[in-house]
């Protein structure tokens, strides 16, 4: 698996994403139908749009810290990641995963997994000491998912954006 890094510049001053990518990128969002049901943040889960995909990565990249992720694998994009190298709460010392989604065929082939780790390495190599991320409380595969690989419940409260309830979970990042 390869990951790339989205250069927030791609979507600076309405700059468009080329088309290929974000007909890929689409896919991967549109491919994830039961995710978008629960997280809501489509209106329309079976009619995934591009402008759609773009703007939720323009507003991911609004963040001064923001990172998007693309894995691919065998050429194919697999998955994407958004980190935060700050959250937007001052008081907040540590990274956090916002999003991290695989495409719907490729479930359960460890492209998750992988990616999860190469968030962790990233964040570990750059003296982090932990990771956080927010998980939707009506989506208990991605509860799963995330506490076995290590990850803690920390807190339960509603995310920044719309206000749905959410399991807040931390792993530390140890030197390997």
């Amino acid at each position: 698996m390869i990951v790339e890094t989205l250069a927030p510049k791609a979507l600076e001053d309405g700059a468009a994403l080329p088309g290929p990518l974000l007909t890929e990128l689409t896919a991967l969002y549109a491919s994830n139908r039961e995710f978008q049901q629960l997280s809501g943040d489509f209106p329309d889960p079976d009619a995934i749009r591009p402008e759609q995909v773009a703007a939720a990565l323009a507003d991911d990249l609004a963040q001064p810290s923001a990172e998007v992720l693309l894995a691919r694998s065998e050429g194919r994009l697999v998955a994407v990641a958004v980190t935060l190298g700050r959250h937007p709460d001052p008081a907040d010392p540590d990274p956090w995963i916002g999003l991290l989604m695989v495409h719907a065929d490729a479930h359960r082939a460890g492209f998750g997994r992988r990616l999860a780790a190469h968030v962790e390495d990233g964040f570990r190599t750059a003296g982090r000491t932990g990771l956080r991320l927010a998980v939707l409380e009506n989506n208990p595969k991605a509860l799963a998912f995330w506490t076995s690989l290590g990850y803690e419940e920390t807190a339960r409260r509603p995310d920044l954006a719309h206000g749905r309830p959410c399991v807040v979970l931390r792993k530390a990042l140890q030197e390997p």
